[in-house]
């Protein structure tokens, strides 16, 4: 069974950030780095960076299966649109319909707040990612490069769906 449930307590921030880590050293260390992957795990996904976004007007939400942690995602709302700023599911879980269940509840959000569509960025080597967004319904609307400081960038496609 799938639950998705907001973050609102000290305990599940603490518990994002420990997938967060767990996920990104697997999933990005042969695409960016193990050096990029902690400079970016600690600007964008430690615990104080959470509360931050929490306090800025993003939105957590802890996936679990089985009443066990197994992913997270972030969004927030702007310039007309639902940004979909992460969805990370844990190797350990891929494939059991946690990503699809976590989209629908993003397009239902989207939809119940007055938006049609989703826009979020993806890794331009993160293949697997994008041919997963592809099979969602997501078109590349362009590219962008990011500086995000230490000598880093983010080189990424922006992706959007469109909501009926």
């Amino acid at each position: 069974m799938i639950q998705i449930t907001a973050v609102k307590q000290d305990s599940d921030i603490e518990l994002i950030a420990q997938l967060a880590k767990e996920i990104w050293t697997h999933h990005y260390t042969p695409i960016i780095g193990i050096d990029q992957v902690n400079y970016m795990l600690e600007k964008f996904q430690s615990e104080s960076s959470i509360k931050s976004q929490l306090a800025n007007g993003y939105e957590y939400h802890l996936l679990k299966f089985d009443d066990r942690p197994a992913g997270y995602i972030a969004f927030c709302y702007k310039d007309g649109h639902l940004f979909l700023s992460k969805i990370y599911v844990h190797a350990n879980f891929r494939g059991k319909g946690i990503g699809k269940a976590a989209m629908c509840f993003m397009e239902n959000e989207a939809q119940l707040n007055g938006f049609s569509k989703i826009r979020l960025t993806v890794n331009k080597y993160n293949s697997n990612s994008i041919l997963a967004y592809e099979k969602m319904g997501f078109e590349t609307i362009t590219a962008i490069i990011q500086d995000i400081g230490n000598g880093y960038v983010m080189d990424d496609y922006v992706l959007e769906k469109k909501l009926n």
